[in-house]
């Protein structure tokens, strides 16, 4: 479009809201027309304005035209990559609809604070009848996740209970699409099947708010692979590994040929990009998702197993997994392939920088004999259930905290999604669910299950079908929640309220409050454990809830705590779930934590102020209170 032309248009634009049945604008072409109400200052309420003046505007302004395209456009970008480009689309049914989706997400978001506050803050339990909400909604799953998203990057600070709410919902619809997609993963033939797609869906399940992608991981195996085969040329400037196209299936076939892929690969892997084993973390369960081991170049031997037997086979060198006991493996053939014989091959160890080991040597690796079976190539599905077995066991071997509770559930959730009928692993599930005190009804699916398919379980499924039936009685008659009034008479040595923002005398750590009791509620046992007595006034004073920026929740004795001299945010996953905003010195309880302390948020505001008068410049800060607890490593009670 001529320059002259869009400036008369950008003199115009003024003209279609103070007179848009002038002469001159309507007798302006269709396309200049759609150039000046495609102006990012016009919003959807003015071009419906505009569209409702005249039969010409009107048509300028219609549902499959340009200018309604731009305005969805403009309003959620994140949708473009759904649409082909130019496509011929009703835009304005689009945005009526993505603009109710919106609406109705946010209801159902902000009604779900009301209704679980009280319950454990697990994802599945705050998360199975919303789900079922949004659901039934019948919208476009896309509409959905984009305005859970819209609600995640609006402001940092500001509606963070609508966000901690938004993010599990986001956490837990994402989850299910990555079920779907495994299940469909698994009905495919086993030779179809690719250990790589199969880790991507594990790391996906477990951290379904990473943009991991099966293109994004595949791209960067790609760079890697051209630089393997850099590295080839300057060896062998014919090798046919050169001529492999990305994609292409092709094997070489000539043992020297593949010698010197193998060869390159180590070089390129584990010196040139320096690759290698976590030994220092083994257990950490980022060494078990791909687009860390990625990112970090180290992992475990499975994980490392797969991104070596991808890259190969890129290069037409076939390896297979070996199932081997303690540490994972890859053979390679050395004979005929397709060979029984455990001695034809030779024995690849990805955790050892691609070293190649004799089937003897492999047993000096874990240090005992075992049978040839277990030198046989597995399949997918079985790499698979001893990748997702490795993340159970960190799971079970966690500290009973909210992150390794949600390790265990996704890798129990994986497990049972690759072998439904495991007795062991569903019992487990009955038992961590039963534990958490979430999904009773489901227990009961499970339960009876496992006593279809073991009757000799009868014992354990008994006593936990008793239980569960009781919780369920339980939660239909809910306890009333205790409000605690400053005011009373009993809560006079309460010297700090929720939202303030603390320090911790002896230990360092910054937390804020949510929640306090005037006297230790915690067991005897505790108490000995925490050495509380040491404390000078022991357990008979206020104890406090607080959320410490580790990400851990502790429950700190008052004469430990001080207010922060230089507040700063807590970044604590669940600082959500009480707080609706961050007022840049203290937190603003939302309206459930409110109820259950009417009286607190003056009182913190109070306290705010007072700190601020006594910091101004020239007043200094206060001398700390000498620490008064001797033992305070495990930092619960001290």
């Amino acid at each position: 479009m001529a320059t002259s032309a869009v400036a008369e248009g950008q003199q115009s634009l003024n003209g279609i809201i103070s007179d848009p049945q002038s002469k001159d604008l309507t007798d302006l072409p269709t396309e200049l027309l759609e150039h000046i109400l495609c102006f990012p200052v016009l919003k959807n309420v003015d071009i419906c304005n505009v569209s409702c003046c005249c039969k010409r505007l009107h048509d300028v302004c219609h549902e499959r035209g340009k200018v309604w395209g731009h305005q969805y456009k403009l309003r959620w970008p994140r949708l473009q990559r759904f649409y082909r480009q130019n496509e011929c689309c009703d835009w304005l049914r689009e945005y009526k609809t993505r603009h109710r989706v919106g609406i109705q997400i946010r209801r159902t978001v902000e009604s779900i604070s009301k209704r679980f506050f009280t319950e454990v803050p697990c994802v599945g339990q705050v998360l199975g009848d919303s789900f079922a909400e949004i659901e039934s909604l019948g919208m476009p799953e896309h509409f959905c996740e984009d305005e859970l998203l819209f609600i995640l990057n609006s402001d940092k600070s500001k509606s963070l209970t609508l966000k901690y709410y938004a993010k599990k919902i986001l956490y837990f619809l994402r989850q299910q699409n990555i079920l779907r997609s495994l299940k469909t993963f698994l009905e495919q033939p086993a030779e179809q099947q690719s250990a790589l797609e199969g880790a991507i869906l594990v790391d996906q399940y477990c951290n379904p708010l990473a943009e991991v992608t099966l293109n994004s991981v595949s791209a960067q195996l790609d760079e890697i692979a051209e630089k393997v085969k850099k590295m080839l040329k300057i060896k062998n400037s014919s090798h046919p590994s050169l001529r492999i196209a990305q994609g292409d299936c092709f094997v070489v076939e000539d043992f020297e040929l593949q010698r010197q892929v193998v060869c390159a690969l180590n070089s390129v892997l584990y010196e040139q990009l320096q690759y290698k084993g976590n030994e220092s973390d083994y257990y950490n369960p980022l060494n078990s998702y791909i687009h860390q081991v990625l990112l970090r170049r180290t992992g475990i031997p499975i994980s490392l197993s797969v991104l070596y037997m991808t890259l190969a086979h890129k290069l037409g060198v076939q390896v297979e997994p070996v199932n081997f006991p303690n540490h994972f493996l890859l053979r390679w053939c050395q004979k005929q392939r397709g060979s029984e014989d455990i001695y034809d091959y030779v024995y690849i160890d990805a955790f050892g920088k691609g070293k190649q080991l004799t089937a003897k040597e492999c047993e000096y690796l874990i240090g005992h004999q075992v049978t040839a079976d277990y030198y046989s190539a597995i399949s997918t599905t079985e790499v698979l259930l001893r990748m997702v077995g490795n993340l159970l066991n960190i799971g079970k071997r966690g500290e009973g905290n909210e992150k390794s509770y949600q390790l265990l559930r996704d890798s129990l959730d994986l497990y049972l999604t690759i072998n439904p009928d495991n007795v062991q692993y569903l019992l487990l599930q009955a038992r961590l669910y039963f534990h958490l005190g979430i999904w009773p009804e489901k227990v009961l699916d499970i339960l009876q299950h496992i006593q279809a398919l073991d009757p000799s379980q009868h014992g354990a499924v008994g006593y936990l079908v008793q239980h569960t039936l009781e919780h369920i009685q339980h939660k239909k008659h809910p306890a009333t929640p205790e409000v605690k009034k400053r005011s009373a008479a009993e809560h006079v040595e309460v010297q700090y309220s929720v939202g303030l923002i603390m320090k911790h005398k002896r230990s360092g750590y910054n937390c804020v409050i949510y929640g306090w009791d005037p006297k230790c509620t915690m067991s005897q046992e505790w108490i000995t454990t925490m050495r509380v007595h040491q404390l000078s006034s022991g357990a008979n004073q206020p104890f406090y809830n607080v959320l410490v920026q580790d990400g851990t929740c502790r429950y700190a004795a008052q004469e430990n705590l001080e207010p922060h001299s230089a507040p700063l945010e807590i970044g604590h996953p669940e600082v959500g779930r009480y707080f609706s905003e961050f007022a840049n010195d203290h937190y603003f309880a939302n309206e459930e934590l409110q109820t259950r302390y009417p009286e607190d948020m003056v009182e913190t505001l109070a306290t705010v102020q007072d700190l601020y008068h006594r910091l101004t410049p020239g007043s200094g800060t206060q001398d700390q209170a000498p620490a008064t607890d001797q033992n305070n490593q495990q930092a619960m009670a001290m």
